[in-house]
Order: structure tokens, then sequence, then C-alpha cells
């Protein structure tokens, strides 16, 4: 007796019409971020830039965000994988309502819109305080290098800018005169050309010259006045160390400063695995359900200029400050531990790094005497496996194992620190709609 088996008929049609709502399970992900999108938030700073009635209607900016902020959630971040993920994968569908934009068209609204996109993680947020998930109790903060959308190969030093800038300029001079030679010699032939033709192998070398001799020239001008102290990217690399400023002996540049020609905002960050052209990502996560409260991107490798901007974007956005907050020992300096005082903020923050298996993040380094970071050692040795500094690692470090290994997101893909710290704040939007699917579903 032979098996009986189900129908599998690929030509049968379907005798109603499908609905998105029947691709995924009910309570899917997919189905999550459309409704959050389309009930929960505010759109207008996207919505009023569409004004001009004349052409063909553009795609719905919800359904747009809906498929950026699902994208994310899926690890899917390019837009020519978007594309096709609206092809072929069902969830996505369900998102989409069967429409399919293109990867340039995704790339566009991204571009355009992205501001706006990294100003939703405020909006996340709330509803995150507002469904229970955000406690303030106990706060930790932690940074990790992330690559740009850059190749540290890209990047060439002074020293090798001004060789480099010599070189090239007697190759180019020297075809010139070959060139002019070459007309000279075509004119008496074949008579005069319109003489403004450049061989491409002339202009290729020629924009490598007016790259090279720009960069050049930022590192020369950056030597004379230095970045101000704001937000910005900060000193090029090479330009500091340890904090003090770096010039050659005539006062210009090192011969070690060094600029990125395809992403100048991106430094050289120092990692585990040596050295990448990339950022400082930061953020502060809520130690009750790793709720991401405030994220920013840096250009310097120190960790210890994040806390203040994180701790008062916690203040901004939720008009409250956490009961403690714990970090490792990149955060830990006298500015900083008087920063939380005035803010009466319980600190844990690691003096310096903790002895492998052992319970004292501070070591036995000798601390200036009466300092607060020398208070502060004391204060985590006594408490030993008992402090509250142990809560750090099981609050911050998941969640970077979760964006870089879960979600695998290990690269920016766009260029320009403004541009980063958006994608950023895209990132853990993401994570905090998981969080809050997790929670309500």
């Amino acid at each position: 007796m032979s098996k009986t088996f189900r129908a599998w008929d690929v030509d049968q049609v379907w005798l109603f019409p499908p609905s998105v709502q029947d691709f995924v399970p009910a309570r899917h992900m997919a189905h999550f971020v459309r409704e959050t999108v389309r009930g929960e938030l505010d759109l207008g700073a996207i919505m009023a830039s569409y004004v001009e009635e004349r052409g063909y209607p553009p795609y719905h900016p919800a359904m747009m965000v809906a498929l950026l902020l699902y994208g994310y959630s899926r690890g899917v971040y390019s837009s020519r994988q978007l594309e096709r993920a609206c092809e072929e994968r069902v969830d996505f569908m369900a998102v989409t309502g069967m429409s399919r934009p293109d990867f340039r068209t995704i790339a566009e609204f991204r571009r355009r819109h992205l501001k706006a996109l990294g100003d939703l993680f405020v909006q996340v947020l709330k509803l995150c305080r507002e469904a229970g998930l955000v406690k303030l109790g106990h706060v930790a903060l932690d940074g990790t290098k992330m690559k740009a959308n850059a190749s540290k190969h890209k990047a060439m030093s002074y020293g090798r800018m001004r060789a480099a800038e010599a070189r090239l300029q007697a190759e180019v001079t020297a075809w010139f005169a070959r060139a002019a030679a070459a007309d000279a010699a075509e004119d008496g032939a074949h008579g005069p050309a319109r003489g403004d033709e450049l061989p491409d192998w002339v202009a290729n070398k020629q924009q490598r010259l007016e790259r090279l001799r720009r960069a050049k020239a930022t590192l020369e001008a950056e030597a004379k006045a230095p970045p101000a102290d704001d937000d910005g990217p900060g000193p090029s690399t090479g330009m500091v160390d340890h904090g003090k400023p770096r010039r050659a002996p005539d006062g210009g540049p090192p011969e070690r400063a060094q600029r990125n020609f395809t992403d100048p905002d991106s430094r050289i960050q120092p990692t585990r695995d040596g050295m990448i052209q990339g950022y400082n990502a930061q953020i502060a996560v809520d130690g009750a359900h790793q709720i991401v409260l405030a994220h920013r991107v840096q250009t310097n490798p120190a960790d210890r200029g994040a806390l203040a901007p994180l701790v008062k974007a916690i203040r901004r956005d939720l008009r409250a400050a956490p009961d403690e907050l714990s970090a490792d020992a990149g955060y830990c300096d006298e500015a900083n531990l008087a920063f939380l005082a005035r803010r009466r903020i319980a600190a844990y923050l690691a003096p310096g790094r903790a002895r492998h298996g052992a319970g004292d993040p501070g070591g036995r380094r000798r601390w200036r005497k009466g300092s607060r970071v020398a208070a502060m050692a004391t204060k985590l040795r006594r408490a030993g496996r008992r402090s509250r500094y142990r809560l750090r690692k099981q609050i911050v470090e998941p969640v970077f194992g979760q964006i870089k290994a879960a979600r695998a997101f290990r690269q920016f893909l766009l260029r320009g620190l403004d541009q980063v710290r958006d994608e950023w704040a895209l990132i853990c939007t993401a994570h905090n709609l998981l969080k809050l699917a997790t929670a309500t579903g």
C-alpha cells in the first residue's frame, strides 16, 4: 500500500485574493513594526517635506519608514538587500503591503530623511517607558569600535603626502611636456586642435594630486588652528598624543598625522584585533530590560568624553536621571566622578582594569590621596564581589552582542560623522523596538 501525501500543486490559483495579514503569524515582528509606525510614531517631520503635487505619486513615507525599521531589526541594512527582501520574503511583503521599491528609491529616502529617521529614537524610547520597560534604576555605559565605510589603507600620513605630492607633480609635469610635444607635431601634420582635451591618464593623476593637496592643506590648517572642543570630528589621527597636541619642530603637522580620503571624519581606532578605520559607538543601557536610553558616536577612541553627553541625553529625553551608573575604566576620571556627584547619581566606575578572576575592578594601583578616583577604588574594593559594578557586564555588553553578532551590524554604511550618528540612532531604535515587541507580545 503506497503512502498518501499532501497535494503539491504549484499551478493552483488562489480562489480568494491574499491578505498581507495572512503571510506571517499574527504575533510576528513584521506586524508589530508596521502597526507601531502607522499608529504610534509621529512622522510629521517627514510628511511635511512632501508639498509638490505634480509628478507620479511616491511610495507612502510611513511604509518606507516601516521597511527601514523592520529591515534594521532583521539585520538587513543595504538598500539592495532591502529591495531583494521586498521581492522574496513574505515578512517584508507584510510590511510593505506587496509594494516593491527599488534600491535607488530606498537609498534616496534614507538619505533625504536621515535626520528625521534618527530622531525617531526618542519616540520609541518613550513608548518603551510607557510600557514599563524603563526603570532608571541601574544604567550601564559602554562603547565599541565600529568600522567606517572606508579602508585604513585609503589613509595617508603627512610625510607620505609630501613625498607623493612631489612625485605626482613631477609625473604630471613630464606628461604635459610630452603632450605639448605631441600636440605640436600633430598640429604641423593635421592642423590645430581645440587644445583643451586631456587624456584620461593625465586627468586621473591630476585628480589624485588635487585630493592629496586638499588633505595636506587640511592637516596644515589644523596644525595652525586646532579644531574647537565641540561635538565635531575633532583632531585628525596623529595630531594628539594622550590628550596633548603633537606638532613637528617647525610647528606643522607631525609626519605620522594622517587623513582618510574615503571618509575624512573617521579615525584610526585601536581594537583587540589591531587598528581599524572607524568610529567609537557609545550607548547607555537601562538595567531592567536592556533598553538603550542614549546613544552617541565619536571619533575619539577614549571613552571618558562620552559619559556626560550620554547622561545629559537621558535627562533631556526622559526628564529624569538614573539612580546608579556603572562603566568600565575608560570612563573613570575626576571630572566624570564630579559630574555624577553633582547630579546625585551613585557611581560605580572602575578606576583600573580588573585582574582576571579577581573581584576588585580597581586593582591595587595607587591613586592620589583624597581624590575621587581613590575613593572609588576603595568603595569597589570593600564591596568586592557584592559591588553593584558587577551589573555592568550583564547589562550593556549583551546589547553589543545582539547588535554586532545576532544582527550582524559591524560596519557603518554611511560616511561622515553626522550621518554615522543618525545611522547609529536607527540601529538603537531597531533594538528598542525588538525589546518592546517581546515585552508587549
